[in-house]
């Protein structure tokens, strides 16, 4: 298989364009790249501003002061474009003839996939798709459902029973109603294909895999025939952009170190507490010793009142710099492996990156820490539900649907459904009259209306609902 090639890597043609549709206009005098537009329609989206109500990792928390999705996907975008930045200067630049378009856009389709990158995630984050996964798997009309699909070894079925928000991440920007047109936010070939974390269908993911990007579901069916298009116009066909191992760094690199600040903010650690739990675990890490090292000379004059709020945050800015410049060196490393598509692995978690030990401490640190908290659990479950109860309520008013094809108000199933967003049923019916499977396009109206409710509505939704 021939190397990758920038020259495609950078496809600036749209989603529309390359299915056959019309070609996206620029205004007259219009001095944008294409690329800078995709990071534009990318901000102004609706998608993107739901996700501040929704949950990074503590549900409806109502202090301003905690992350929520949009503000971690804000930072994963603002270092994915630093840390773009920086390898395209110290490694790109010096093996690639590119133009200096070409070398702006790089860091360019990161930010915008930093943006995009948690775009799918439904209510309660994490919990919310395991919440979605198992109305499939363990209630009786959910069972029906997959039955319906072929069964649990088809690719349509294992869509819901695995539900993931990165597949619907690439649904949501690929294949909804969002810009009047039903090919989502219509972006270039080369930020789409930059997007996909992972490459393997949903019935074909192994957990087990030794291939990173076979590990976990990257696309529903729904999205397969377009997501083919894209592959052979930017050349990867089975491999991974170089840029969204960059995209996945920069998150891990992000949420490994501000999850455990806002546990501190929320008085779930203690910082002296977290650091020396952070020594323990990973005492030999460079970047752990790095950071603690600059941030103790920052803070050395500090006033004793500050430390509680001031130390985290130089902390936390400290380890992000450390563990930057840890995968420029790793991404240069390894380079000719990626850009021959011959690398299958996560950058941070190279057993060459220095910056690994310390991310798998993090991790470990919040698993056992923060993520087993009464307050998180106890919230997570009533996620579960609430997302339950409204698959089955909003089930009822699409199989009314598909029994006449009628909207109307005089069953409850019926009024069920046209309290389903209109953008998503008008998808949805345009999908019926081309002949789409009617059950698999009516599972994915309920689940694209779900998936893309805040925390807070869908709450409030079910209490109206169900009465409390």
């Amino acid at each position: 298989m021939s190397h990758l090639k920038w020259d495609k890597l950078l496809a600036e043609e749209r989603l529309r364009e390359l299915l056959g549709g019309s070609k996206s206009t620029k205004v007259a005098g219009e001095s944008r790249s294409e690329y800078e537009r995709d990071r534009d329609r990318t901000v102004y989206s609706s998608p993107i501003r739901r996700l501040i109500r929704k949950t990074q990792v503590f549900p409806l928390d109502p202090s301003d002061f905690i992350r929520t999705r949009l503000m971690h996907s804000v930072e994963v975008s603002t270092v994915a474009e630093g840390l773009t930045t920086q390898i395209v200067r110290d490694v790109v630049k010096k093996r690639e003839k590119l133009s200096p378009e070409q070398l702006q856009a790089v860091p360019k389709i990161a930010e915008t996939c930093g943006l995009l990158h948690d775009l799918g995630n439904p209510p309660f984050g994490h919990a919310g798709e395991l919440a979605i996964a198992s109305w499939f798997q363990c209630t009786e009309r959910g069972k029906e459902i997959i039955s319906a699909l072929g069964g649990e070894k088809q690719q349509k079925a294992q869509d819901f029973l695995r539900f993931e928000g990165n597949a619907q991440a690439l649904r949501i920007v690929t294949n909804t109603h969002l810009l009047s047109h039903s090919s989502g936010l219509n972006l270039t070939c080369a930020t789409i294909s930059a997007l996909r974390k992972y490459l393997a269908p949903s019935h074909k993911a192994d957990k087990n895999s030794k291939l990173h990007e076979m590990t976990k579901p990257g696309y529903f069916w729904s999205e397969q025939r377009l997501l083919e298009e894209v592959s052979k116009t930017t050349g990867t066909e089975g491999r991974r952009h170089p840029i969204a191992f960059l995209v996945e760094a920069a998150d891990d690199i992000v949420y490994s170190v501000v999850d455990l600040e806002d546990a501190v903010k929320k008085g779930l650690l203690r910082w002296g507490d977290l650091i020396n739990e952070l020594k323990d675990r990973c005492d030999s890490s460079s970047v752990l010793k790095a950071a603690i090292e600059r941030t103790d000379r920052q803070m050395k004059n500090a006033p004793k009142a500050l430390e509680h709020s001031e130390y985290p945050q130089a902390f936390r800015v400290n380890a992000i710099s450390e563990m930057v410049r840890a995968v420029v060196e790793i991404f240069d490393r390894r380079y000719d492996k990626i850009i021959n598509g011959e690398y299958h692995g996560e950058l941070i978690y190279d057993q060459a990156c220095r910056g690994g030990t310390f991310v798998s401490a993090c991790k470990d640190l919040l698993r056992d820490r923060v993520f087993r908290n009464d307050e998180v659990l106890r919230l997570e479950v009533r996620g579960r539900q609430v997302i339950h109860d409204l698959m089955r309520l909003f089930w009822e008013g699409a199989q009314s649907y598909l029994e006449d094809r009628k909207t109307h108000t005089k069953t409850y199933g019926g009024k069920l459904y046209l309290l389903i967003s209109e953008n998503y049923r008008e998808l949805f019916q345009q999908r019926l009259a081309a002949g789409e499977d009617k059950t698999y396009c009516a599972v994915q109206l309920v689940t694209d209306y779900i998936a893309g409710m805040t925390d807070g509505f869908a709450c409030k939704l079910h209490q109206d609902l169900m009465n409390g």
